[in-house]
């Protein structure tokens, strides 16, 4: 995909077609959709896989059995780790009501998710049709109901802390103080945090910490064992990396990243 607008609801001259459409796609392991935005709002489920979803805010990781929100008119690529089985949705704008205008990653229930995979089947579902209608009706009950997932990214603004956050995003095991990577970025240590605390809204070790989680999460997803995705990420050991995981998100990583839900 170009970084272009699209359309599944809308005719060429403005004509709304529809209230929801489903879309099904597979991708295999390193697979990206380049940067493009919708006309729609969007559900980004993954039935299988991982999914990295990025704007020019930061990035959100969407695990199995989890789904991406993305507001309408927001630009955004999406990667692929592991074999990925994507489910969508694209809703009329402002249909749904309960979910914020900007990008986060929610739980998906049972339910929801027999919901979604019966929605893809449609290209099309329109509250005219009385069947179509009562689909659109149960998905829109659901989503008043989700829960949100704290595995974004943001990324700060200032040159100087994105330069760092490059870095480190590439190179998760670096071990050097925090001090001589924000010389090396044009910063003292203590600009460097007081940027990361205002433009990321958590600090540099947080920060820090919530890279390396997702990074060992795409290394799982695309096969790697516990112990080599502990090590990439940055942790000497992986008993520390699934304390740290379950203490993110309330379970180890198998189970989290299983088929299973969680």
């Amino acid at each position: 995909m170009s970084q272009t607008r699209h359309s599944f609801l809308f005719s060429k001259d403005g004509r709304r077609i529809a209230e929801m459409a489903g879309g099904s796609w597979d991708f295999a392991h390193g697979h990206s959709i380049r940067r493009h935005s919708h006309l729609e709002d969007q559900l980004l489920f993954a039935s299988e896989g991982v999914m990295t979803v990025e704007t020019c805010q930061g990035l959100w990781v969407v695990p199995p059995l989890r789904a991406a929100w993305i507001p309408a008119e927001t630009t955004h690529g999406v990667g692929m780790s592991g074999r990925v089985s994507m489910r969508t949705l694209y809703f009329s704008p402002r249909l749904c009501k309960t979910l914020p205008r900007r990008c986060l990653v929610i739980n998906i229930s049972p339910l929801l998710r027999e919901l979604i995979l019966h929605a893809c089947e449609f290209s099309k579902l329109r509250r005219r049709v009385v069947a179509e209608r009562h689909v659109i009706e149960m998905i829109l009950d659901q989503l008043k109901l989700v829960e949100s997932v704290p595995i974004q990214l943001p990324h700060p603004r200032d040159a100087r802390a994105r330069k760092l956050a490059d870095m480190l995003r590439a190179n998760p095991r670096e071990q050097r103080p925090l001090e001589q990577l924000s010389r090396k970025c044009g910063a003292s240590k203590r600009t460097m945090q007081r940027l990361f605390a205002e433009e990321s809204a958590m600090s540099f070790s947080r920060w820090r910490q919530r890279a390396r989680l997702i990074h060992a999460m795409q290394s799982l997803a695309a096969g790697q064992s516990v112990t080599a995705a502990a090590f990439e990420a940055g942790y000497n050991t992986t008993s520390a990396f699934i304390s740290m995981f379950r203490k993110q998100l309330g379970t180890t990583p198998t189970r989290y990243l299983s088929n299973a839900g969680g």
